[in-house]
């Protein structure tokens, strides 16, 4: 029996990471997979003591049930949205696949090629945003940075060019 498969879905809850949830869903995950989702907050936003306890190693691991609850994620500063949810409950009751997420606080970029590391992810999918060449450049892209950096397969789900 093949051992479970960890992928990893890095979202923000803006359209843009939930058309690569919702890709990773249809696409990749199967039965038995743990998808995990990989969030980043910025430091500062959080209640006292909880960042640091968890500033290395990120949030334990939150499973679906709790994640749905509003009054759990308070405390972590994340509001998932109605749309993202329904997504990720429709998948774990049809495909039979475990939903868990994972909180890190600081810079998204280096936060995610950890995450691949230390979960350890056997593969990441990732939503692009679309941005111009310029504002790429200035801005820096997440996805890009990933791609190059990160020690799985990743998969860079693109936003059209009218969102």
């Amino acid at each position: 029996m093949e051992a479970e498969r960890r992928v990893g879905v890095a979202v923000d809850f803006s359209d843009c990471s939930r058309k690569a949830l919702k890709w990773a869903v249809d696409n990749v995950a199967r039965g038995g997979d743990h998808l995990i989702l990989v969030t980043v907050l910025p430091e500062g936003h959080y209640e006292e003591g909880e960042m640091q306890l968890w500033e290395t190693t990120g949030s334990p691991f939150i499973p679906l049930s709790e994640f749905s609850d509003p009054g759990i994620l308070k405390k972590y500063g994340v509001k998932p949205d109605p749309e993202t949810l329904d997504i990720l409950t429709t998948a774990a009751s049809q495909k039979e696949i475990v939903v868990l997420l994972k909180i890190y606080w600081g810079d998204a970029r280096e936060k995610i090629c950890e995450a691949i590391d230390k979960i350890p992810l056997n593969c990441l999918i990732i939503g692009n945003r679309g941005l111009g060449r310029l504002r790429r450049v200035i801005l820096g892209s997440v996805s890009n940075y990933v791609v190059n950096n990160g020690s799985c397969p990743v998969t860079v789900v693109k936003s059209s060019d009218h969102e």
